[in-house]
C-alpha cells in the first residue's frame, strides 16, 4: 500500500504544512500523517499570523520559499504595520485572518504540490534500526518506511484538557491526544516535560454590544506578508476589530472560581506561557491592576463567531459565562464553547543540532511545539528548516542553517538548542541582537538567494528580488548625485514642517531629516520624479531606511563581523570538557549535555561564562 519516501511528516499543524511543503517541493517524495485531514492548518488559537517579531518571521518564511506568507495575504480580513512611530527594526506585520479559508487555502496549496501524499491515521510509534528512524508506524497498524522522519506534534502528545474541574483527553477541543511516541522515545533515551497552553472562549458576536468598545481598524496602506504578487484586500474591505476591558467586577467574579481552577488546585503539571498569561493568573500576578485590555476579534468573513483576546482561561464553565457578561458591551453574550487549559509533552530542545535533527536518533527531526515553542510562526518556520534539513539528509547533503545574524528564524533555533527552554518559547525583537539588520522589509534581501540555492525558492522569486535590487541600486546613485536648488524643494519642506534650504543639497541628504520621506518627496519634485527607475513604494522605502540608518547598519555590520569570529571557530566533535578542570562545574555539565558545534554556541549556553570560554580556547590551542 505504501511505497518508501524521502520524508514522513507528521502533523498537519502549521509546522507540518511548511515541512511536507518545503521537502516536497525541493525534490524529496513526501507523505504528510496527519489525524484529520478536515483541520490540516488550523488555527486552534487566535485568528491572526505576525506580530512584534512573529511578523518579521512570516516574511523571512515567504523569502525563502515558504507559504505562510502566502496563505496570510490570501485569508486577512485586516491588516496593521505594528510599531510605526518607532524605527523599522521595530515594524512588524500583523494580520488577522479568516479561520477557516485560512486552513482552505493551505490545503489548496498542498494538494497541488507535487511529490506529497496524504494518510489520515494517529502514528503510534517510530521505526528504529540501531540509531537510525526508519519511518512511522500507525495506529492501523501499517509499517511505512522512509530516510527521514518529521514529528510535528503540537500539543497532542498526550495532551489533557482542563475546564474547571473537568479534564479529559484531547490534543485540541474535540479532538483526541496522540499516544505511544512520547513513551517510546523516553525508552530511547531522549527526556521530555510538561508544558501548557490555553485558549479563550468563543463567543456569538450577534449577541455583543460594539457601541460600548472602542473601534480598531486596520491600516490604509496593506504591505501584507510575502514578497509575492498575492493579491491582497482593499483597505475598504477590512473588518474592524474592538477593544474593551475587564473590570474589578469581573475580576471579583473570576476569584470565585479559583478553588476550582486546575492551575490553582495543582492539577496542571505544565508551565504556561510567560508572555501570553491566563486572564487568571493576570488577576494573580498584577494584583495591583483593577483592569486588564481585551480585543475582540471576528473569526471570519462569513462568520459571527468571536475570538476574545485576553480571556484565555480554563476556570470553571460558569464562572467564565458570568465574568464575561460583566465586560463592557458583553452583557448579553452568548458563549460558543468556553476557554480551556491543555497540558501536552515536550521534549527539551537542547536535544537537537542545528538542523533540527535529534542528537540520538539520526534522520529524525523535531519541530513546533514539540520543541518547547508557543505560536504559530515560531512552529512554522522550524517546520520550513525542519523541512528542508529532511531532504538534504534524504538526499545524503549538507544541512541549512541560517546565523544569528541573518534571520530571526536563526535566533530561535539558536536559542532553543543553546538554551533550551523550560516555558513555552515566544520570539520577540529583544531576543536578537542584530535586529537593526533584521527587518521585516529586507527579508526578501537576506534570504531569498539562499532559498533558490536550495532549491526551495522559485526562479520567478529572484527575479522580483533582482529586480528590487536593481531598483534601489539606481536610486541610491541617482540621490547622491542629484543636487536640489532651493526653489525646488522649499515648498515641500515647508509643508513637511522641515527647514527651507538656502543653498543646493544633495537629495539624500535631505532624506537624513526626520519626517522627510522619499515617496512624498518625489512626488512634490518634478525632477526627481522623472528621474527615479521606478515609483513602487517598497523600494522607496527600502532606500529610506538604507539613507537614514545607514550608521546605525553599519555599525551593526561592523559588531556581526566581530563576532563571527567566534561563531566560527568550532568545537571538535565530540570534544572532552571533563578532561578541563578550570571549567566551572555547571559550564562543564551543560557544555557535555548540549555539545555546541562552535565558541559562538557555546557562549550562549545558560551558565557558561566568558571565563569558560576563554578556557575552551587555550584547551583548543586559539
Amino acid at each position: 500500500m505504501f511505497s518508501n519516501y524521502d520524508v514522513i511528516v507528521v502533523g498537519a499543524g502549521h509546522a507540518g504544512c511548511e515541512a511536507a511543503a518545503a521537502a516536497a517541493n525541493m525534490g524529496s517524495k513526501t507523505l504528510l500523517v496527519t489525524m484529520n485531514m478536515q483541520t490540516i492548518a488550523q488555527m486552534s488559537c487566535n485568528p491572526a499570523m505576525g506580530g512584534i517579531a512573529k511578523g518579521q518571521i512570516v516574511r523571512e518564511i515567504d523569502a525563502l520559499g515558504g507559504y505562510s506568507g502566502i496563505v496570510t495575504d490570501h485569508s486577512m480580513i485586516q491588516f496593521r504595520m505594528l510599531n510605526k512611530s518607532k524605527g523599522p527594526a521595530m515594524w512588524s506585520p500583523r494580520a488577522q485572518n479568516d479561520r477557516m479559508l485560512f486552513s482552505l487555502k493551505w490545503r489548496e496549496i498542498l494538494e497541488n504540490t507535487p511529490n506529497l501524499d496524504f494518510y489520515q491515521d494517529m502514528v503510534s510509534g517510530l521505526l528504529i534500526e540501531g540509531n537510525r528512524c526508519t519511518g512511522v508506524i500507525t495506529g492501523l497498524g501499517h509499517h511505512i518506511t522512509s530516510k527521514t522522519v518529521v514529528l510535528t506534534n503540537g500539543t497532542f502528545l498526550n495532551g489533557i484538557i482542563h475546564i474547571g474541574e473537568k479534564k479529559f483527553g484531547g490534543g485540541r477541543v474535540a479532538e483526541k491526544a496522540a499516544t505511544g511516541i512520547t513513551e517510546q522515545l523516553i525508552t530511547l533515551g531522549f527526556e521530555s516535560d510538561r508544558l501548557k497552553t490555553g485558549t479563550p472562549p468563543r463567543i456569538d458576536g450577534r449577541s455583543l454590544d460594539y457601541s460600548k468598545m472602542e473601534e480598531q481598524k486596520g491600516d490604509e496602506d496593506i504591505t501584507g506578508f510575502s514578497f509575492t504578487s498575492t493579491q491582497k484586500i482593499t483597505a475598504r474591505q477590512q473588518r474592524s476589530c474592538w477593544i474593551t476591558y475587564t473590570s474589578q467586577e469581573v475580576h471579583d467574579m473570576l476569584k470565585t472560581g479559583f478553588d476550582r481552577s486546575p492551575m490553582y488546585a495543582g492539577r496542571i503539571e505544565g508551565v504556561g506561557p510567560r508572555y501570553c498569561p491566563s486572564i487568571e493568573d493576570k488577576i494573580n500576578r498584577f494584583a495591583e491592576r483593577d483592569r486588564h485590555q481585551l480585543f475582540v476579534e471576528p473569526e471570519g468573513w462569513n462568520t459571527v463567531e468571536i475570538y476574545v483576546n485576553g480571556f484565555s482561561t480554563s476556570l470553571p464553565e460558569e464562572v467564565q459565562y458570568e465574568a464575561l457578561r460583566k465586560v463592557p458591551g458583553f452583557e448579553n453574550s452568548k458563549m460558543f464553547r468556553p476557554g480551556y487549559a491543555i497540558e501536552y509533552d515536550y521534549f527539551p530542545p537542547t536535544q537537537l543540532d542545528y538542523s533540527l535533527e535529534t542528537k540520538i536518533i539520526s534522520n529524525l527531526f523535531f519541530a513546533g511545539q514539540i520543541n518547547g515553542t508557543t505560536g504559530y510562526e515560531e512552529a512554522a518556520c522550524q517546520g520550513l528548516m525542519a523541512g528542508i534539513n529532511a531532504h538534504l539528509k534524504a538526499c545524503q547533503k549538507d544541512p541549512f542553517y541560517l546565523k544569528r545574524s541573518e534571520a530571526y528564524i536563526g535566533v530561535l533555533i539558536d536559542d532553543l538548542i543553546s538554551k533550551g527552554t523550560e516555558e513555552p518559547y515566544r520570539m520577540f525583537t529583544s531576543r536578537a541582537e542584530f535586529r537593526t539588520l533584521l527587518r521585516q522589509d529586507n527579508a526578501d534581501i537576506r534570504l531569498t538567494r539562499k532559498g533558490h540555492e536550495i532549491g526551495l525558492a522559485s526562479r520567478e522569486r529572484m527575479d522580483t528580488l533582482e529586480k528590487k535590487e536593481k531598483d534601489v541600486s539606481s536610486i541610491l546613485e541617482i540621490l547622491n548625485q542629484v543636487s536640489l536648488e532651493p526653489e525646488e524643494v522649499n515648498h515641500f519642506l515647508t509643508e513637511a514642517g522641515s527647514s527651507p534650504l538656502t543653498q543646493k543639497q544633495k537629495a539624500s541628504q535631505l532624506l537624513l531629516r526626520p519626517g522627510i520621506f522619499l515617496h512624498e518627496m518625489a512626488n512634490a519634485i518634478q525632477r526627481l520624479h522623472s528621474n527615479l527607475p521606478t515609483r513602487e513604494k517598497e523600494s522607496l522605502e527600502q532606500v529610506d531606511i538604507q539613507i537614514k540608518y545607514n550608521t546605525y547598519i553599519e555599525k551593526e555590520k561592523e559588531l556581526v563581523e566581530k563576532m563571527s569570529k567566534l561563531e566560527y571557530l568550532s568545537i571538535p566533535e565530540n570534544f572532552n570538557y571533563s578532561n578541563i578542570p578550570a571549567l566551572s562545574a555547571e559550564a562543564k555539565q551543560k557544555l557535555i549535555r548540549i555539545q555546541p558545534r562552535t565558541l559562538g554556541q557555546a557562549s550562549r549556553i545558560s551558565g557558561v561564562n566568558p571565563s569558560d570560554v576563554q578556557i575552551l580556547m587555550v584547551y583548543m590551542g586559539r
